[in-house]
């Protein structure tokens, strides 16, 4: 993949498997190395089998209420490589249409007017603005991040995270309400050196949180909003998370308004920043994601159950949002550090009785 802007990467983690039967579109958040689908956690959104067209189907044939079919050929489109000419052909041949979700992606470049849209923060604003319902009283709805890497924010929450970003992350409806920077709560749930340490891997799991000492050196103020990796709810709190989530959830935890997985981390060059006065938005790296929006799958009242810790009696598994982990997110405690994969830990074994010391 071409990487014309200085540090981007090709992120995104995809399949595209084509059978007799028909196509099948997979959109995770594990690269393909062993370790990643070992003992971590991640995500996959799998999608159904597409049957093919009927022969001389044509235009906009197989599209989605979500516009997947198009969103994801634009999105393979936007490599510029004749290699994959043959995989866009093939997904125009099939039916898409039972597809629920809305893409996400980010691909590099300076994008103005109205290519600013398609992709990273501003295509979730846009996507959120036109499909999610509005919520009362919205400003007590919490979003919550989770990821594995972070990017530099800036010298505080003003320069992206506080501005840009949340303003895109509080989207919802056509109401205009712009919200006052970090009115609304910010939970970023983010794995602490203690549940490294404990976890099935112990400090290696630690080379797939890529956070450095020179980037949080510079924003101590950023690791005031994070939250501990609990998964009790999956039996996952020992497998450290690679896969990276964001979600609007009610003040009580026990409705979400929208939940996206994605590959996209904590940055500026996963999610875009604008420049020029915000007239344009600039992304660095290719980044790909699903969008779960209630109107999509039929919800009128414009939200999903969760199921939270204790909660509820009610089984019917079919009813409640599979979120990954324990909601409400638990807020770092005096004593807890985030995961910092360039320094040593020498002060206590991990579960494998080893320390950690980068070279």
């Amino acid at each position: 993949a071409k990487l014309d802007i200085a540090f981007g990467t090709h992120h995104t983690k995809m399949m595209l498997l084509l059978y007799e039967e028909g196509l099948r579109v997979v959109i995770h958040t594990s690269n393909l190395i062993a370790e990643d689908w070992h003992q971590k956690t991640q995500g996959i959104w799998l999608s159904p089998l597409y049957p093919r067209l009927p022969q001389g189907t044509t235009g906009s044939a197989g599209e989605s209420e979500t516009n997947f079919k198009s969103d994801l050929i634009s999105y393979l489109m936007a490599y510029n490589s004749p290699t994959l000419k043959e995989w866009i052909d093939l997904i125009q041949e099939h039916d898409l249409s039972e597809t629920r979700v809305y893409l996400l992606g980010s691909t590099p470049g300076r994008y103005q007017g109205s290519d600013k849209e398609k992709w990273g923060h501003l295509r979730l604003r846009k996507l959120l603005k036109e499909h999610a319902s509005p919520i009362a009283a919205q400003e007590s709805w919490p979003v919550v991040g989770q990821f594995s890497s972070i990017g530099s924010m800036g010298a505080d929450g003003s320069k992206w995270l506080c501005s840009e970003f949340q303003e895109s992350l509080v989207a919802a409806g056509s109401s205009v309400t712009s919200l006052l920077k970090c009115d609304v709560p910010i939970h970023l749930v983010y794995p602490t050196v203690n549940n490294v340490r404990q976890s099935l891997e112990g400090y290696p799991a630690g080379g797939s949180l890529p956070y450095s000492i020179q980037t949080a050196q510079k924003q101590l103020w950023l690791h005031s909003y994070f939250h501990k990796w609990s998964a009790e709810i999956s039996g996952r709190s020992h497998a450290i998370p690679h896969i990276k989530t964001y979600m609007r959830p009610s003040p009580d935890f026990q409705k979400i308004a929208w939940f996206l997985v994605t590959s996209a981390n904590l940055s500026k060059a996963a999610w875009g920043a604008l420049e020029k006065n915000g007239t344009q938005l600039m992304i660095r790296s290719y980044e790909l994601g699903v969008l779960f929006l209630p109107s999509a799958f039929g919800l009128e009242k414009g939200y999903f159950h969760v199921r939270g810790k204790m909660l509820s009696e009610s089984n019917d598994s079919a009813t409640y949002f599979p979120v990954p982990y324990d909601l409400p997110p638990e807020q770092y405690g005096s004593k807890d550090q985030p995961w910092i994969w360039n320094i040593p830990y020498t002060n206590a074994p991990d579960t494998h009785g080893n320390m950690w010391v980068p070279s």
